[in-house]
């Protein structure tokens, strides 16, 4: 587990790619920041900060780019020479705790679009997500420790390693360690 802790250390962040994916695309759609801003719902600042490597971009904030770039989530935080998405292994968020992150690995095509993401939630750790759009679907198999995943229409579910669970992600929802030791699942997003 060490080493491969120190590759994920060691692989750069994917907010480098986004950077330049985002501006390479912009550029491409003939769109000034302050365009782009608006049609993504963010400020023309965080458009700077994102073009620049220096913002705290969020996961949702990222899906409402891709959105207005007319570009699928995977193509924004892929490294840019790759010429497709079976193989991303990017580092795509880091929580407070070193023993959180989330990795997109690789995506495929399914009615739009399916990512496959390795996950880790340190002790106490929480990954609030925004609601997607209607059809898409969590598919989440928990590897280690137990994950608690709440969403507004449902009862907190508990899901202990060897267990998996399926939701549409149409509402707002998050993932939790309630525990005492790191949570490590596999997350598949369908769409």
């Amino acid at each position: 587990m060490h080493s491969q802790d120190a590759a994920i250390h060691d692989r750069p962040d994917v907010l480098a790619h986004v950077a330049g994916n985002v501006r390479a695309l912009r550029a491409e759609r003939g769109l000034s920041q302050d365009g782009l801003a608006a049609q993504a719902g963010v400020s023309r600042r965080m458009i700077s900060g994102i073009e620049s490597g220096e913002a705290n971009v969020s996961l949702s904030t990222l899906d409402r780019l891709a959105q207005a770039l007319d570009v699928s989530f995977s193509r924004l935080v892929r490294p840019p020479d790759m010429r497709d998405n079976s193989r991303i292994d990017s580092l795509a968020w880091r929580g407070t705790s070193p023993d959180s992150r989330a990795t997109l690995l690789g995506t495929v095509p399914a009615a739009r679009e399916a990512e496959l993401w390795t996950w880790s939630l340190g002790a106490g750790e929480v990954y609030p997500a925004e609601a997607d759009a209607a059809n898409w679907h969590e598919m989440l198999y928990v590897v280690e420790g137990v994950l608690t995943v709440e969403r507004d229409d449902a009862a907190p579910a508990r899901v202990a390693a060897g267990d998996f669970l399926i939701f549409t992600s149409d509402r707002p929802y998050l993932f939790a360690n309630r525990e005492t030791v790191p949570v490590r699942f596999v997350r598949n997003v369908v769409f």
